[in-house]
């Protein structure tokens, strides 16, 4: 990567909102000191695990892709995440971007299956991190309640090697084929995002808003699967 895209990686922007109070307060407690090789490593972890991976919070309003928000949220998915990620990175004076990709889920539920049209789940999101002079792909989309719960192995991040999601899971089926590599950028294309899930999932989009919608007042719903 150039010089040029080496800077941008380390500005705040409308989404990757790297100077807000709350992504401060999350590298503050969480970065720690050290090599920027582990407090990437330990924001990593953090921002996997704080965050519960939900698909009912899929959608495309525009405040669910501000990485401060994502913080605040009950629940996400990986676009969100994938910012987030980038943002407490940048926060700690680590270059990062977000990319996107289309991968195969082949243990997607069967409702998500029916509402989607399709088990290419398009415009995954992951985070790139420079550390140590190249750039490392990070996946914090799935928590670890979400991997007990649906039998899929955690995602680990040593800072040094990709971390992305396996071809098996954690009973040897199969599970995600990286179809499609659509690049990575300084901030969320959020207009090239929404038009494309529009156009490939409008079911979905309209079911997990009417999910959320009726969360209020329910004490343990049930999450919407991904896996």
């Amino acid at each position: 990567m150039s010089d040029d895209r080496l800077a941008g990686a380390l500005k705040a922007t409308p989404f990757i909102d790297a100077n807000a109070p709350t992504i401060r307060a999350f590298i503050d407690r969480h970065a720690g000191s050290g090599p920027d090789r582990y407090r990437a490593v330990r924001l990593y972890y953090a921002v996997r695990d704080a965050v519960p991976y939900d698909l009912r919070y899929f959608g495309i309003e525009r405040d669910i892709f501000v990485a401060s928000r994502c913080l605040e949220a009950k629940g996400s998915f990986c676009v969100p995440k994938a910012l987030t990620l980038a943002a407490v990175a940048r926060a700690a004076g680590i270059p990062a971007r977000v990319g996107f990709a289309d991968v195969r889920n082949h243990l997607a539920s069967p409702r998500i299956l029916e509402l989607m049209g399709s088990d290419v789940f398009r415009w995954h999101a992951y985070t790139l991190l420079h550390i140590e002079g190249h750039w490392v792909k990070a996946t914090p989309a799935f928590d670890l309640a979400f991997c007990a719960r649906f039998g899929v192995q955690p995602l680990d991040f040593d800072g040094s090697t990709d971390s992305i999601f396996q071809p098996f899971d954690a009973a040897g089926r199969q599970h995600m084929d990286y179809v499609l590599d659509r690049g990575d950028h300084d901030d969320m294309p959020y207009e090239a995002f929404g038009e494309a899930m529009q156009d490939a999932y409008p079911r979905l989009i309209k079911a997990m808003a009417a999910e959320r919608a009726a969360l209020a007042g329910k004490a343990h719903p049930k999450p919407a699967s991904e896996a």
